[in-house]
């Protein structure tokens, strides 16, 4: 039985401007549960921590970037249908699509936070102030905070003969602000049983409206993208104005001296959170960056575009840790008792942030921007998101393109209802761990695509295909690095990150056991199944197998063009092999 030729959507449309691919590249970079994973498995890494994220950038981040955004460019399609390129391992791309999915189910919650940060700072007294606080605090709960650690001082001196050693714990308002949204952790008591907050719930419930709203009205490719770089544009305007304000707060300039201090403990502790870093360029499904360049132009230099969105996407990634330094040392230069204390400051950007917020001038204002600025970012990353599984699908299913708004509507809706477990208090607690997982997956994807691409489809095509899109050649000292350096790379981090996996699940809740299966690991048992289905549709020999199937460029004068040469090549090649027959 043979496989249904491709038929290109030849109304899918392009970027309104060619920089628009560069600001949606940009926004993936927005994806800050990096932040959340790195606070557990490698805390803070300064300036010289980032100086490995330069070698990667310039090992496999920048080359591999170039391969998906061939991938996408040349064929005009999304990371299913990108895969014809070699058809035999097209479920890299529904693995992509799940990696997608299983994003965008709990990253809601880092839109959910800052829309309740925002909403609340309309109040005339912020709730996670120290006048705020005392309002709604239960004099019950045995918690000291910063509003009050006079009084654990007092309590620490009292004690200082005590033969018993202990740690006084000093919590930040706005993290209890935000726990008291859940009975469970108000109480400390163990998470046996699962509570949801309904008023988060309403929160998430506001969060997909408004996705819904962005895709009635900027469903289009030109209309989306225009959309994004106004939002990417806003966001990162916005960040710089924290970043300006935070650098009044007491310690900040303690944590940027910090931040800059060269360290060779940070070299080496940004070997490898770094390496997660780079991994994020490629959106959270993998494959986000081959269904935005599929509306590039035929003949975008996506070479160039890849260093820009590389150097773009780390000083989005510098300038949140700086922010985040800031706030860390803020905590840190606390007035504190004599006694062993610590300051409890869980998600510093995201909920500990409030506090420091309410010790400055205009603290509702501040607020306001600072937490607006972290909403549009989690918009930013999960429209994009959601527009790249859109059209992915609408590219590989024909019969979908009738019903976009129908398709759109019930994805949405579908995802909405799926993220309402991160509205309980297991949900909060462990979702990074889903995060971990897919990160585990990326790697495989990228040590596979490379499989496919140099070895598969063959890096002679390769570098004849660039040359002919771009008019300028792909290196072949690049090559070389992307053969034989980046995958010992890769497998040494798949093993790094099996451990790490491990340790995550040793402590979190059997629904999301069940979760990680089913959204991240199973998924990837699709690049085999698809594997046997296509042999079974298509049977042939091996080197037909192999063979791609309707790669060509999408634009008839292209196509023509990229046809004559094919034709050219594959005479060549047989009268070469002719002419080793008569010797």
């Amino acid at each position: 039985m043979a496989s249904k030729p491709f038929s290109p959507d030849l109304n899918r449309g392009n970027w309104e401007k060619p920089t628009d691919y560069i600001f949606a590249c940009f926004g993936l970079a927005l994806k800050l549960d990096i932040f959340v994973a790195s606070f557990w498995f490698f805390f803070n890494t300064g300036i010289f921590g980032m100086v490995p994220y330069l070698m990667y950038m310039v090992i496999y981040l920048v080359p591999i970037m170039v391969i998906h955004s061939y991938m996408g460019q040349f064929s005009s399609s999304g990371f299913i249908s990108a895969f014809r390129l070699s058809p035999l391992f097209k479920g890299m791309g529904y693995v992509s699509l799940f990696l997608t999915i299983t994003l965008l189910i709990y990253y809601t919650i880092f839109a959910a936070v800052p829309l309740l940060f925002v909403l609340n700072s309309f109040r005339p007294t912020l709730p996670w102030s120290c006048e705020g606080f005392k309002s709604w605090q239960n004099d019950t709960i045995a918690k000291w905070s910063i509003c009050n650690a006079t009084i654990a001082e007092e309590v620490a001196k009292e004690t200082e003969n005590d033969t018993y050693f202990y740690i006084t714990n000093i919590h930040v308002p706005s993290v209890l602000y935000f726990k008291s949204h859940f009975e469970s952790f108000q109480n400390d008591s163990e998470l046996n049983d699962y509570e949801i907050s309904w008023h988060l719930s309403g929160l998430f419930a506001l969060v997909w409206a408004t996705i819904a709203f962005i895709f009635y009205k900027f469903s289009e490719p030109a209309k989306f993208g225009k959309c994004i770089r106004y939002m990417v544009i806003g966001t990162v305007a916005l960040l710089l104005v924290c970043f300006v304000r935070f650098l009044f707060l007491p310690g900040a300039h303690l944590g940027l001296k910090n931040y800059m201090t060269p360290s060779i403990e940070e070299f080496v502790v940004g070997t490898s959170s770094t390496f997660i870093m780079a991994l994020q360029a490629f959106g959270a499904g993998w494959g986000s960056v081959i269904t935005l360049s599929s509306f590039n132009g035929f003949k975008t230099n996506i070479m160039s575009y890849s260093w820009i969105i590389s150097f773009g996407q780390i000083f989005i990634y510098i300038m949140f840790g700086m922010v985040s330094f800031m706030l860390e040392h803020y905590f840190l230069g606390l007035p504190k008792p004599l006694f062993e204390t610590q300051v409890i400051n869980h998600w510093v950007l995201f909920l500990s942030s409030a506090s420091a917020l309410s010790s400055l001038g205009w603290p509702n204002l501040w607020t306001f921007i600072y937490y607006t600025m972290l909403l549009m970012a989690a918009l930013i990353v999960i429209t994009t998101q959601i527009f790249t599984i859109l059209q992915s699908l609408f590219d590989e299913f024909e019969q979908l393109r009738a019903k976009k708004q129908e398709v759109t509507l019930g994805l949405i809706g579908g995802l909405a209802v799926c993220s309402l477990y991160f509205c309980t208090n297991h949900g909060v607690l462990y979702f990074a761990i889903l995060s971990i997982d897919a990160i585990f997956s990326q790697t495989l994807l990228h040590l596979l695509l490379l499989l496919v691409v140099l070895w598969v489809y063959g890096r002679d095509r390769f570098q004849k295909d660039i040359k002919f899109m771009l008019g300028q050649p792909f290196a072949s000292w690049k090559v070389f690095i992307l053969r034989f350096v980046a995958p010992p790379t890769l497998v040494i981090c798949l093993v790094l990150e099996i451990k790490m996996c491990l340790e995550e699940h040793s402590y979190s809740s059997s629904v999301l056991h069940f979760m990680a299966i089913i959204l991240v690991g199973l998924p990837i048992l699709a690049i085999p199944a698809y594997g046997f289905y296509y042999i079974h549709q298509r049977p042939g020999s091996i080197s037909e197998l192999f063979r791609a199937t309707d790669w060509y460029p999408v634009e008839m004068e292209y196509r023509q063009q990229y046809g004559e040469l094919v034709q050219k090549s594959e005479m060549t090649h047989q009268l070469f092999d002719r002419t080793e027959e008569v010797n």
